[in-house]
């Protein structure tokens, strides 16, 4: 006799569920078993594949013959300029190597030319403040060289200046101007009594007026007392640009330098002024006169040179054949280490 235990429905579903659940998870772990089996029997059965390196064909052309270049020898040598503040230098720079360039040897001046300074000040290179950097040769009048971008001349035209005086001047400007490098900048200012620009027509009504007619328009002077050396201008004031030194503009300035008259009298001060009222201002002025500003010269000459300092302007004068004028020729000088020159009457250049 049996005995059989009878199971509730609760308890029969949950008993056929459980199968299942084991009966799917003993299929999917035999399926994987069997996918690792043949994975592993793959690669252990399949014939290892070598795949051998692919052949490469060059070719190699024929190696032209290069020529032999032969060595310049190459040399450069500068001509000293002078200055009498700095010390003599020399240096000289040699390469010797083994190869087919040949390295020159380059000789500097044995001395510095001086750079004055911009216009705030003495010290730093010739320039501009819109970086016009330092591309002009500079300037040589009556035998002193200068190194600058930007040169006025302020020359005495007046009736004194007659005979060898002129024609010297005119020798010595016209020699000036066309050995300026095209990056430079000039004006010339030609004075009397009254002051203009080289190439304007200056109309003396006797020895108390004048007109200077320009291209800009017409500008009056007056000498209320008839002094040669107490001339003023009356209204506006002629403005004063910058001429570029381009070779028609020198041909300009060359036939006006010519052309231009002697008037009657002598005054230093507006000339003076007119170049140092320039924008940007002269780095160097040249002023050639052959005579006195009357009893006011080295006043005048001790406030144009107090203003060119501050300006940081150097001034160079030149005393035509007139010693008289060697005092305040040399205080307008004093300003940034200007030079004074006398020319005496047989034509010598004296430096003093």
């Amino acid at each position: 006799m049996s005995l059989h235990a009878q199971l509730s429905p609760e308890v029969q579903a949950k008993l056929t569920a459980q199968k299942k659940n084991s009966m799917m998870s003993s299929i999917i772990i035999s399926l994987l078993l069997l996918l690792l089996v043949g994975i592993a029997l793959t690669l252990f059965l399949l014939p290892k594949v070598e795949n051998p390196p692919p052949d490469f064909t060059t070719y190699r052309g024929t190696k032209e013959k290069k020529e032999k270049m032969p060595r310049k020898k190459i040399s450069r040598q500068v001509q000293p300029k002078s200055s009498s503040l700095m010390p003599s230098m020399a240096k000289v720079i040699a390469a010797e190597l083994a190869a087919n360039v040949a390295i020159p040897t380059v000789t500097l001046p044995t001395e510095i030319p001086i750079d004055f300074g911009s216009d705030d000040g003495v010290g730093g290179s010739w320039g501009d403040d819109q970086g016009w950097e330092s591309g002009g040769d500079g300037a040589t009048f009556f035998g002193e060289k200068v190194v600058a971008n930007r040169v006025c001349y302020v020359i005495d035209y007046s009736a004194s200046m007659k005979g060898r005086r002129i024609q010297l001047l005119k020798e010595e400007l016209v020699k000036s101007i066309k050995a300026m490098s095209p990056e430079m900048k000039y004006q010339l200012i030609f004075f009397a009594g009254p002051a203009w620009l080289a190439g304007d027509q200056v109309i003396m009504n006797g020895r108390q007026d004048a007109i200077v007619k320009s291209n800009e328009g017409q500008y009056k002077w007056k000498s209320p007392n008839r002094n040669p050396s107490n001339w003023k201008v009356k209204g506006k004031k002629q403005p004063v640009s910058w001429l570029d030194a381009s070779t028609e503009q020198v041909r300009r300035s060359v036939k006006a330098v010519q052309d231009t008259p002697l008037i009657w009298g002598t005054a230093w001060e507006h000339p003076l002024e007119m170049a140092l009222n320039m924008d940007p201002a002269p780095q160097v002025i040249f002023f050639m006169t052959d005579g006195l500003a009357g009893n006011d010269s080295e006043s005048i000459a001790k406030k144009i040179s107090a203003r060119a300092k501050a300006k940081g302007i150097q001034i160079n004068t030149i005393a035509m054949m007139e010693p008289r004028a060697s005092n305040a020729m040399k205080i307008l000088s004093s300003a940034n280490e200007g030079s004074f020159t006398l020319i005496e009457e047989d034509g010598t250049i004296v430096e003093k």
